[in-house]
């Protein structure tokens, strides 16, 4: 398994998104991941790439902050924190509404409860919008007309903050469609950049879903 990297440059409306964000984009001190190439991020037509080896992101001693931060689901307006899911996997997105390869990966994600059957208990499914200029109104209209309906949030700066510093700066880049998850542990492992295909998530999550 390779760690995660940060080598593709932030597009330019991700520039304005980590300039928002009190200048997360700094240096990323965590090691190089396989990515999709940034032409097949961006286009909302090409093939969801196949993977079932996730990646690992560097241990860290106690429980990372992020996980603490009050965020508000915009479908049913009721707080919740990835604290408040322990014992569960959960699957993590990185969004705006604004972005059509976001709208492809998510329709991916869609489709994981009737895909896992009775393991479907198991996962928790968050999505959230990094852009600082889109609110709770823009993306709760959005769920809605797109009928996901899973936790989906506006990501608060110190969230955007931590995934950029600690994971990858990538992550406040939308197009490239970033993913990771949480295992029943607290471990937090990255995802390929690039639209990933359900089939794909089921068989990287799968082993974690039944430990």
């Amino acid at each position: 398994m390779q760690p995660l990297t940060s080598s593709l440059r932030p597009l330019a409306v991700v520039l304005a998104c980590v300039l928002a964000l009190t200048g997360c984009a700094a240096k990323v001190d965590t090691p190089p991941a396989t990515r999709a190439p940034a032409s097949q991020a961006a286009s909302p037509t090409a093939s969801p790439t196949l993977f079932v080896d996730p990646i690992p992101v560097v241990a860290a001693p106690t429980v990372p902050s992020w996980f603490d931060v009050q965020m508000t689901d915009v479908n049913t307006g009721k707080s919740f924190k990835i604290s408040d899911f322990s014992g569960k996997v959960i699957l993590v997105d990185t969004m705006a509404t604004w972005c059509p390869t976001c709208q492809g990966e998510m329709s991916q994600v869609q489709q994981l409860p009737a895909m896992l059957g009775t393991s479907a208990s198991s996962l928790v499914r968050i999505s959230l919008d990094i852009d600082p200029n889109e609110d709770s109104t823009i993306l709760k209209k959005y769920a809605a007309e797109n009928k996901f309906d899973w936790y989906i949030a506006v990501a608060p700066s110190e969230v955007g903050q931590f995934l950029a510093k600690n994971y990858d700066v990538e992550f406040l880049n939308p197009p490239l469609q970033p993913m990771l998850f949480i295992d029943k542990t607290g471990g937090v492992y990255g995802l390929p950049f690039g639209v990933k295909s359900a089939i794909s998530i089921q068989k990287t999550i799968a082993s974690y879903l039944t430990q």
